[in-house]
């Protein structure tokens, strides 16, 4: 037993992305730029909906608890992606790892969640548009928001607890520039069936299941806009659906790729490239996408916009 614990391993090896060479500062600086981008865009985003009485509406109640999630969600990774750029490769504590690993799923189980209440509320303002204000109170909101950060962390702390009960005592390299499950569970010594039962118990209906209410609800809302008269009318009502249709698409579409259809261990590099566009560029690109494609947050800027100018004129 004793041999066995001196064994054990305390801390593991990221790769990150290998040698960059001549051109590491150049992806370190855009990184970082994309990085701050995403964070100021967000973070836009959650002051608007917080000060701007217009957009006191559901569907901006969820935006914004949608870039706190995008927020987090690229600090937990791209901070250490940063570094990993500059030095070529990093140690990272196997607890530490395992931190990561978890809060990298709370905010992705949270996310799809919320992406689910996001079209719920889509479908009862076009399909049920006068039943639209009793249904979605704010105490309803409140509700729905609380539960996905809950399931959220709930549901991800039930994999952790069967994950960090796992030995490492033999290999310590990660060839990626954060901590997965699938690496952890490659580099384990001791029997890994629990973990992947927890992870396949939560899966399912905690991943699976907002993605079929997703398709559900866009399936109805489809075919109320398709029987409403006007084309006016009609593009009016896909107009507000329309960005997030976008979003959900983006979001599942790279976590598809990177975890249901992950490319083969030969492609590391590839699933690497997908991985940064799940971390680092959809957290941008979520608020831009409102940004230009929704009237009322153009309107929202553009009028504090103006009021800013209006004082520095006083001024």
């Amino acid at each position: 037993m004793d041999e066995k614990n001196q064994s054990l391993v305390t801390e593991f090896l990221l790769l990150g992305f290998g040698n960059l060479h001549n051109v590491r500062i150049v992806i370190f600086i855009f990184f970082l730029i994309v990085h701050i981008m995403a964070l100021t865009a967000n973070s836009l985003v959650i002051a608007l909906v917080g000060v701007t009485q217009s957009l006191h509406l559901p569907m901006y109640f969820f935006l914004s608890q949608l870039s706190i999630c995008e927020i987090l969600f690229t600090s937990n990774i791209v901070p250490n992606m940063l570094w990993l750029i500059l030095v070529g490769e990093g140690r990272l504590l196997v607890s530490r790892c395992l931190s990561q690993f978890y809060f990298l799923s709370v905010l992705t189980v949270t996310q799809c969640l919320l992406l689910a209440a996001m079209s719920f509320d889509r479908h009862v303002a076009i399909c049920r548009p006068l039943h639209y204000t009793i249904i979605m109170t704010l105490t309803h909101q409140l509700q729905m928001v609380t539960s996905c950060w809950f399931l959220g962390f709930t549901m991800s702390f039930f994999v952790y607890i069967f994950l960090s009960k796992l030995d490492f005592c033999s290999g310590n390299v990660i060839n990626h520039f954060y901590c997965d499950i699938a690496p952890l569970l490659r580099l384990s010594c001791s029997s890994t069936s629990s973990v992947e039962l927890a992870t396949t118990v939560v899966a399912f209906p905690v991943l699976l299941s907002p993605f079929t209410l997703i398709v559900v609800t866009y399936v109805s809302i489809i075919r109320a806009i398709l029987n409403i008269s006007s084309s006016t009318g009609r593009h009016k009502a896909f107009s507000t659906c329309s960005s997030h249709l976008i979003i959900v698409c983006m979001y599942y579409g790279t976590l598809s790729s990177i975890y249901i259809f992950p490319p083969r261990d030969n492609s590391i590099n590839l699933n690497k490239g997908l991985s940064v566009l799940y971390t680092l560029v959809t957290p941008l690109f979520n608020p831009l996408i409102y940004s230009l494609r929704n009237q009322d947050i153009r309107g929202a800027i553009l009028k504090h916009v103006h009021t800013l100018k209006l004082f520095r004129k006083s001024k």
